[in-house]
């Protein structure tokens, strides 16, 4: 019995103490009575060994847990604290991995925060459903909930997506713990391993202890992080106004926009771009990363709409920012800094827009103090009784449109609608086309003065128009981002036709709309035989000559037929055989006539389209030398 405590007292391990009662009872100086006390004596220094070493495991335990408190005391950032917090949960558990998931409060699910150990599928970011596993119980019940085989274990609820992702990583044993500031669990401490353990009381304890001491110190450092965040806005409010007042100062010292450009542009240590709504050149400093036009038409439109800057798609760091005024859209703001934009940066630059801003609005004073009276004279020359043509003429001269030049019409209908928008763009199309601009009931009119020599009698007379509806339509549709309808009339001579042009636009866009060809552009030349029921001049001869012209004219010139072998092709209901019989000739004869047309007006003269407007020509044609014959009668 002395030796059991001798060994005891000497802190002999578990094997040593068997080895003492077996060598009594084999030693034979026991007699009957004794033996069961040995036993009995041997049984207990065996529990008081066993109290020995869950007092020891447990004060090591409670060492490495105030080391850790120690360690969770120290100031971190979030990121630095949840990855000491996992390390520590890893090794004192002697485990595989451990890994922590917030709680997303929009969407209730939760997202893997951090992990440390080898983890191939388990990835940060990796979003779990809420009402599912180990990680959901142990939150609900507030306690560390655990289980030896987390596949096996029929008592957890189940789920796909988190069975896919413990059967991909190998793990076996998981326990939870939950981690909770005052009422709020925003979430779960893990810790797992790839083979099958019975975690101890012990070890739900210690677990238990890791999770509150870790959502203090996590809860400590989150609300830190808000501080400091606040701190950085109140000091980037700062550095806004500084910006902002040094770029403003900039333009009431007369800065021009280069200047403002080149500030930016430091300010930033990078490239600066500047474009207007036609997205052409203004100003740039540095170099800016080639780019998509319609990736910058896309994220215009989004900076525009959300009233802050946005990232270049495939921009290489490229930021846009709309530089507007009120509602009003003047230019866009490309940027592409030295390091990449935080949410600070992005306000630094919202507010080096605003101030680029005011200068192009000071820039345009001078421009929009003629714009009302350059809308009002196009409203006065559309209007009815219209003030006397001497009159808009000298003021036309004083706003430096020249009144003798041709001029086009356009009439526009924005298809999204934003009049406004396309108002504004239109004022800008005006000015730098030396045209003028009206709105007037959802419709946008320009007048447009043509090129010299474009609308000169020619071969480019007839086309004009269509031209600078096509123009107009393509410029404004990619600046707004969806389709606008443009008709155009016109065009005309002088200041007195305007009126004219006008009232055909307004029909040619009409037309387009009933014939249900809204995000189209068409001239009164280029819809055929309706533009001649459009027309107020009832052109006939233009539209026959513009058909079938080159028809007529082979058949003066060398003393043919082909403009009476059309006639009788299409009373024979387009039969070249039933066309011949009804000329007399060969059928050979009207396939070679047909074939001669064929090079004269192009291969598509019968398809049904053209073959209409050829026969409408024919009887246009066929009537007026009736008439003119008989009148010569």
């Amino acid at each position: 019995m002395l030796t059991l405590l001798e060994l005891l007292a000497a802190e002999a391990p578990q094997a040593r103490i068997e080895e003492a009662v077996r060598d009594a009872r084999l030693s034979g100086g026991f007699d009957a009575e004794e033996v069961p006390l040995l036993a009995r004596a041997g049984d207990l220094a065996l529990h008081v060994h066993s109290l020995f070493e869950r007092r020891q495991q447990r004060e090591a335990e409670l060492a490495a847990l105030v080391d850790a408190a120690r360690d969770l005391a120290l100031p971190h950032d979030l990121d630095e604290l949840l990855r000491i917090v996992t390390r520590r949960t890893r090794t004192l558990f002697g485990m595989d991995m451990s890994y922590i998931s917030f709680r997303d409060g929009t969407t209730g699910d939760s997202y893997v925060r951090t992990a440390d150990g080898h983890a191939s599928a388990l990835t940060v970011g990796y979003r779990v459903p809420h009402d599912a596993g180990l990680g959901d119980a142990s939150a609900r019940k507030g306690v560390p909930i655990w289980t030896p085989d987390y596949l096996a274990d029929d008592s957890v609820r189940r789920s796909p997506v988190l069975d896919e992702i413990v059967r991909a990583e190998g793990l076996r044993a998981i326990i939870a713990a939950p981690l909770t500031s005052g009422a709020d669990t925003f979430g779960v401490l893990y810790a797992a391993d790839r083979n099958v353990r019975h975690f101890s009381v012990g070890d739900v304890s210690l677990m238990s202890s890791l999770g509150g001491l870790a959502a203090v110190a996590i809860e400590k450092a989150r609300i830190l992080e808000r501080r400091n965040s606040d701190v950085a806005e109140l000091s980037g409010f700062r550095h806004f106004g500084e910006l902002y007042g040094h770029l403003v100062e900039r333009v009431l010292e007369g800065g021009d926009l280069g200047e403002l450009t080149a500030e930016v542009a430091e300010a930033f240590e990078g490239a600066a771009l500047v474009l207007d709504v036609e997205r052409r050149p203004l100003s740039a400093c540095g170099r800016i990363p080639p780019f998509d036009g319609n990736d910058l038409n896309a994220a215009a439109r989004t900076a525009y709409q959300r009233n802050e800057p946005v990232p270049l798609p495939r921009g290489n760091g490229t930021w846009v920012a709309p530089v507007r005024a009120g509602s009003e859209e003047l230019a866009v703001l490309l940027l592409n800094p030295r390091e990449g934009l935080d949410g600070t940066g992005v306000k630094r630059l919202r507010t080096a827009a605003q101030a680029m801003a005011v200068l192009l609005r000071i820039q345009h004073g001078d421009e929009e103090a003629a714009g009302p009276l350059r809308d009002e004279l196009f409203e006065d020359l559309l209007s009815v009784p219209r003030r006397p043509l001497k009159q808009l003429t000298a003021r036309a001269g004083r706003l430096g449109i020249l009144p003798d030049r041709e001029f086009v019409v356009a009439v526009i209908r924005p298809e999204g609608g934003t009049v406004g928008r396309a108002a504004s763009w239109a004022a800008s199309y005006a000015r730098r086309t030396g045209g003028l601009r009206s709105v007037q009931g959802g419709r946008i009119a320009l007048l447009l003065p043509l090129p010299p020599g474009q609308g000169d009698e020619g071969t480019d007379r007839g086309q004009a128009a269509g031209a600078w509806a096509r123009r107009v339509a393509d410029e404004l549709t990619s600046a707004l981002g969806h389709p606008v309808t443009v008709g155009a009339g016109g065009p005309v001579h002088g200041l007195e036709g305007v009126r004219k042009a006008y009232q055909e636009a307004m029909r040619c866009l009409e037309a387009l709309v009933a014939l249900d060809s809204t995000g189209a552009s068409a001239s009164v030349e280029e819809l055929g035989f309706l533009g001649v029921l459009l027309s107020d001049d009832n052109d006939t001869g233009t539209f026959v000559r513009a058909t079938i012209g080159p028809v007529l004219d082979y058949d003066a010139q060398r003393l043919t037929e082909l403009t009476r072998t059309l006639d009788m092709y299409f009373s024979a209901g387009g039969s070249p055989t039933r066309a011949a019989e009804l000329l007399h000739v060969h059928p050979n004869t009207v396939s070679r006539r047909l074939e001669r047309v064929s090079e004269l007006l192009g291969r598509d003269w019968s398809k049904p389209e053209r073959a209409l407007e050829v026969q409408l020509a024919l009887r246009l044609h066929r009537t007026h030398h009736i008439l003119r014959r008989r009148r010569d009668d």
